[in-house]
């Protein structure tokens, strides 16, 4: 395949099933959806199609069968799906999974929304879907709205960037998808420490400086060239936390 830009990988050839798909995201142990623009990320779209979604991007049956398997991997457990990277779909195999919950500090058990909720890190309508979702167990969009009272277009924008912040904050996975309506399918939500639960335990074991090299040394391993800069850009980390990252691996 020829490479749109930097930001892909050389793959033996075009992913056409899930287990392709599952060896993909394991081998690079995290990716982009879609590509993201001005995020150095390779994503399982490119794999699948070889195309650059923004010189070429159409929908085809390769297009739909990358829409359903962000849902079924989650759902089977065999990689983690969630608007991640700068707000966008993300694939985290379930080897790096501890180390991105140990470095951002999400492994969360379910009763801990209000901890989080006393500290700062989280707001008061995300705290009322992380509740509902503790409660309730997995739910669809429409559902999850109603359990939090959020049913009005008002209250649909204020759902978006709760369930938004508790995805980027590795709390909330999406699990699967149901029909709630005659339109597209809702995604459906859960909780990361249930649907994960080894690896939220793997994490408690993890400290976050050795998450950061061990993502780090991930990544270098196909952008070798990868300056410290970069990863601070594409990880959100700190000068010295994004040196110390990549010290750990380079002369």
């Amino acid at each position: 395949m020829k490479l749109p830009s930097t930001n892909e990988i050389r793959w033996p050839r075009k992913i056409a099933t899930l287990a392709e798909a599952v060896r993909f995201i394991d081998a690079l142990g995290f990716c982009a959806l879609f590509p993201i623009t001005g995020l150095p990320l390779p994503s399982l779209y490119f794999a699948v199609t070889g195309r650059n979604p923004h010189i070429e991007h159409k929908w085809d049956e390769k297009s739909a069968m990358l829409w359903r398997w962000k849902d079924e991997l989650p759902l089977k457990r065999r990689a983690f799906y969630a608007k991640y990277f700068r707000g966008r779909g993300t694939f985290i195999s379930l080897e790096f999974l501890p180390h991105f919950l140990a470095m951002d500090d999400s492994a969360a058990a379910p009763g801990e929304y209000a901890s989080f909720y006393s500290k700062g890190r989280i707001g008061e309508d995300t705290r009322a879907i992380w509740e509902a979702l503790a409660k309730h167990g997995p739910l669809p969009t429409l559902e999850l709205r109603h359990a939090c009272h959020m049913e009005t277009p008002a209250g649909n924008k204020r759902f978006k960037r709760a369930i938004l912040e508790l995805q980027r904050q590795l709390v909330a996975v999406h699990f699967g998808a149901e029909q709630e309506t005659a339109a597209w399918a809702s995604g459906r939500y859960e909780l990361t420490c249930r649907a994960f639960s080894s690896e939220t335990r793997a994490a408690k074991k993890i400290m976050p400086e050795q998450a950061r090299a061990t993502i780090a040394a991930k990544y270098l391993e196909r952008h070798p060239a990868a300056s410290p800069e970069i990863m601070r850009r594409i990880f959100g980390w700190s000068k010295a936390e994004s040196f110390a990252a990549c010290g750990t691996h380079t002369k």
